[in-house]
């Protein structure tokens, strides 16, 4: 087992690339960046804050007042210039953002980054969306398991291509501290 001063002796240079991590709400991406960062010592950068400090405003605010569709190309718009800017750092990008416009070929273009999909299984995702929908603009309505579970596997079903395309995937329903050890050992 990978132990913190082993992580922490990893060799990772002055061109370390960033890790950009996706999947679907609730897989855990800001969990495990979170914990990754802090294994790997490097920055951590959850896009969903990113875009709510260039706008001034919260993600749910936006999607409030100007829809989904002018949230898409805001998304767009900074997730280029995250990754023109931002290195050495572990990124966790919101559910949607690697499935609208051309986000993906932006990831996978991007010259310093390696990309790892959290795959999380529907009843595990719906588990953990239930307890914290009232925090996301899709799902605030969803009062219900059987509604949650119908509405996530619709969804997932729409983005899985997009999230297939990562670099690594990594099954993410397993403790957040076996996610990251799985991860450095792909990575690494």
């Amino acid at each position: 087992m990978l132990n913190k001063l082993t992580l922490n002796n990893l060799p990772i240079s002055n061109t370390f690339m960033n890790i950009i991590l996706m999947g679907y709400m609730g897989s855990g991406k800001s969990l495990i960046g979170q914990e990754l960062s802090k294994a790997l010592n490097l920055d951590f950068v959850d896009f969903d804050s990113f875009i709510e400090e260039r706008e001034g405003v919260s993600i749910n605010n936006i999607f409030e007042t100007k829809g989904e569709i002018h949230f898409r190309k805001l998304e767009s718009l900074y997730l280029k210039e995250l990754l023109d800017t931002v290195s050495n750092s572990i990124v966790s990008l919101g559910g949607g953002t690697p499935c609208y416009g051309n986000n993906i070929q932006l990831i996978k273009s991007s010259n310093n980054a390696k990309s790892i999909y959290l795959n999380v299984g529907v009843s595990e995702l719906s588990n953990r969306l239930l307890k914290d929908r009232s925090n996301r603009p899709l799902l605030k309505f969803i009062d219900s398991k059987n509604d949650m579970d119908e509405f996530v596997g619709k969804h997932l079903f729409e983005r899985i291509n997009f999230y297939n395309q990562a670099d690594i995937i990594i099954n993410a329903n397993k403790k957040p501290k076996d996610v990251v050890e799985e991860i450095v050992l792909q990575l690494f």
